[in-house]
Parts: C-alpha cells; sequence; structure tokens
C-alpha cells in the first residue's frame, strides 16, 4: 500500500508483480494546495507571507534536508535555521523544531503541542513527512527543495491541506539546471500522485528490482521503461497468457523460452 506513487512501484505494477487498487479521489472537504517555486530572492515575500497566515491563526511546517549544519553541503539545516527564526525572522511567534535524532518522547511531545495549537512555525527533517494530521497547518514550505526527490516533495505537501482552511506548498530551491526546473515545474502543475510518479520515472528512473539502487532506467537490450510503456505492457498481458495456457512452459512452442529464462537465472526458474 502507498500514498504516494514511486518510480519503482509504477515499474513493478508494469511488470505484473503487483495487483493494485487505484484511490485516486481526495478524501470529502479537502481543498487543492497551490504550490509555487521561489529562489532565493523571494525569501522575504515568503517569510511575510508565513507572518500573514500565522496572524490570521494558522500555523507553518518547514522543512529542511539536514539536521545540522554541514559545510560540504550548501544547503538549509533544521538546528541553524531554528536559531534565525527564533531569534530574529519569527521572533514574535512560537518556534520549535523536530528531526529524527530525537527521542521517540520529545518526538511525540513536540507534534503533540504542535497539534494543540501550542507551536506556530516547526522547522523539522522529513521525519514529519508521514502520519503526520494537524488540520489547522496551512503552509509547508520546503528549504532546497532541489534536494529531495518528486515523490518525497508531493508526500510533504500532502501534511497540509487536511483542514477546511486554504494552503500552500512553497518550494524554495537553488541551481539553474533544466532537471531542477522540470522537477519544480511538475510540482507547481499537479497535485497527482501518478503524474508525478510517470515525471519521477522519466527523471530518474526506477532502479534496479533485484538490488538496492532506487534510481536509473534498467539496462535492457530492446526496450527504455518509459519510452516503451506501452509495447511493454503488451509484453506483460501476453507473458500472463502464456502461463495460463502453459504454466510449467513445456509445451514445444515453449521450451525456447524456457531455456532462455533458465539461462538467465542460472538454471533456477519458478513460474
Amino acid at each position: 500500500m502507498t500514498a504516494t506513487p514511486i518510480p519503482r512501484t509504477l515499474a513493478l505494477i508494469l511488470y505484473g508483480d503487483l495487483d493494485i487498487s487505484v484511490i485516486d479521489e481526495l478524501p470529502p472537504n479537502r481543498q487543492k494546495i497551490d504550490t509555487f517555486a521561489v529562489g532565493i530572492s523571494m525569501e522575504n515575500r515568503v517569510n511575510n507571507f508565513i507572518k500573514e497566515q500565522i496572524k490570521q491563526g494558522r500555523q507553518a511546517y518547514i522543512v529542511c534536508p539536514l539536521v545540522e549544519e554541514n559545510e560540504e553541503i550548501d544547503a538549509k539545516s533544521v538546528l541553524q535555521l531554528f536559531e534565525n527564526y527564533k531569534n530574529n525572522v519569527f521572533s514574535e511567534f512560537r518556534v520549535e523544531y523536530i528531526h529524527g535524532k530525537l527521542k521517540q518522547k520529545d518526538k511525540d511531545d513536540i507534534m503533540q503541542k504542535f497539534k494543540n495549537g501550542d507551536i506556530d512555525i516547526l522547522i523539522s527533517t522529513t521525519v514529519i513527512e508521514v502520519g503526520v494530521n494537524v488540520p489547522n497547518a496551512s503552509i509547508m514550505v520546503i528549504q532546497n527543495a532541489e534536494r529531495f526527490g518528486l515523490a518525497t516533495l508531493h508526500q510533504l505537501r500532502g501534511r497540509v491541506g487536511r483542514g477546511e482552511y486554504k494552503s500552500y506548498c512553497i518550494l524554495k530551491y537553488q541551481g539553474k539546471s533544466d532537471n531542477i526546473r522540470e522537477r519544480m515545474k511538475v510540482m507547481q502543475e499537479t497535485n497527482d500522485g501518478f503524474v508525478i510518479s510517470e515525471k519521477d520515472l522519466e527523471l530518474r528512473g526506477s532502479g534496479e528490482f533485484f538490488g538496492t539502487k532506487q534510481h536509473g532506467i534498467p539496462e535492457f537490450k530492446v526496450a527504455n521503461l518509459f519510452e516503451d510503456m506501452g509495447i511493454l505492457k503488451r509484453v506483460q498481458n501476453l507473458s500472463l497468457k502464456i502461463i495460463q495456457n502453459d504454466p510449467d512452459l513445456g509445451k514445444k512452442e515453449n521450451i525456447l523460452l524456457k531455456k532462455t529464462i533458465e539461462k538467465k537465472f542460472n538454471g533456477k526458474i519458478e513460474i
């Protein structure tokens, strides 16, 4: 079960290794989340927008890719941002932070305070990616959005827009590569997890099926997993028919196919 389709899941579906049921509708009373991708020059405007929302009674998440500052990585950290926001930028509001290195009890306490409305701005890593439901939170700001995969961005965006209030996701990114611009464009144009998954599959691949690599197009000799999706689905249907009619691949017309599969998998074949 997945709330956010990821490239490998989509690829396994194409291979027929997963049976799926699709729920493609939002729960009742959910509103579309407006998404904006902005550069560093928009910092002040974003901060002013957050202040306006909080003054109206809403709450905000701010997600960073790092827990602590790292000289080798040019990206925002939770602790660095917390000090600046608490003492300077948002000093008039209640600011707190949470990350995966905290004890579970501390994390639970912080999330409960945020849910109760005792925290205005929660600065976090992706630890809040799942299992968090705060209907009053209307803003999700993601720092260094270029460092997150599309599936993660979509999952984080889903932490807001869970109540009656209009909600917003702001992707703050650095870099001008075509890939980054394309990914930010996808996030702005659609809230559909399946569309996002297909684009993620196109941009970074599905990874290995029998290994640990989670990105990169598998090396086929005659097909491309994304470009040849149509013919791969036809092959999938044909394969299912062959298995139904000849489970052991013992018929004369399937002997060569069986030998090829056994050779591919070192003589071991289980249909």
